[in-house]
């Protein structure tokens, strides 16, 4: 019987050692600088849209809309210098409370503006999921290998298929407030999603902002590795970006 016992333990302490091996080793870096993907060659995955419909005449007019100079259409790109993505959620490390923060500034895309026809096109966003880091070494291996297993599925994408909330005009300076829904693509598994936009147009090379959204872990079927330290991870997870687009 105690033989018995021991020989299960061992296969046990032999198991756990192996998925810890697994899930610790070296994960595989990015395969290149991550680029953006032209919106000219996106026409099936991320269609025009138009503004919001114009506003009533009978309405007094905004003296600040409509910028001299901007007119025709140009295209920003993501500038990875300047831009970063994150990911965070809690859990309970060690008995106490903690939000773990995952960074990278892998990130690349483009949004095309049209100020005489008032319309917008937002391409394909991609994040190198292989870049991604934490404040734990031990932390971004098992991120990368066994919650997102990005030495196969490198990227995470965006693909945009509505914008909403548009500004009728375009005003250098001013912020304004918007919503980007689309099919958010994580590891083999693809939901609907819509981030709440904050930005503003610097001047016409520069756009800045900020965009949020969150996601629940389960509709990804990403689950977390069972670690002794770590209880209570939460469900939802919360996705930011802030960027910097420069006119191509």
């Amino acid at each position: 019987m105690k033989k018995t016992i021991l020989i299960i333990s061992a296969i046990v302490v032999l198991s756990l050692a192996a998925i810890g091996v697994y899930i610790l080793r070296p994960s595989e870096e990015a395969s290149a600088p991550i680029q953006a993907t032209p919106i000219a060659t996106q026409t099936q995955a991320a269609p025009a849209i138009a503004t919001e419909p114009q506003a009533d005449p009978t309405e007094p007019s905004n003296p600040q809309a409509g910028e001299p100079g901007l007119s025709g259409t140009t295209t920003y790109q993501i500038s990875q210098g300047e831009s970063e993505v994150r990911f965070s959620l809690d859990e309970i490390l060690r008995g106490k409370p903690f939000r773990p923060v995952g960074v990278t500034n892998q990130v690349a895309g483009e949004i095309s503006l049209d100020f005489d026809q008032k319309q917008a096109l937002a391409g394909t966003i991609q994040v190198n999921a292989r870049t991604l880091e934490t404040d734990s070494e031990f932390r971004n291996r098992a991120i990368h290998n066994e919650i997102l297993e990005t030495d196969e599925f490198e990227f995470i994408t965006f693909v945009p298929s509505e914008i909403t909330g548009l500004p009728q005009e375009a005003v250098i300076g001013e912020p304004v407030q918007f919503q980007i829904t689309g099919d958010l693509t994580i590891r083999d598994v693809t939901q609907q999603v819509t981030f709440e936009i904050t930005a503003t147009l610097v001047d016409e090379s520069r756009l800045e902002g900020y965009g949020k959204t969150t996601v629940l872990r389960s509709d990804y079927g990403l689950t977390i590795p069972s670690v002794p330290s770590v209880a209570d991870v939460s469900d939802e997870v919360l996705l930011e970006i802030d960027f910097v687009a420069l006119a191509s």
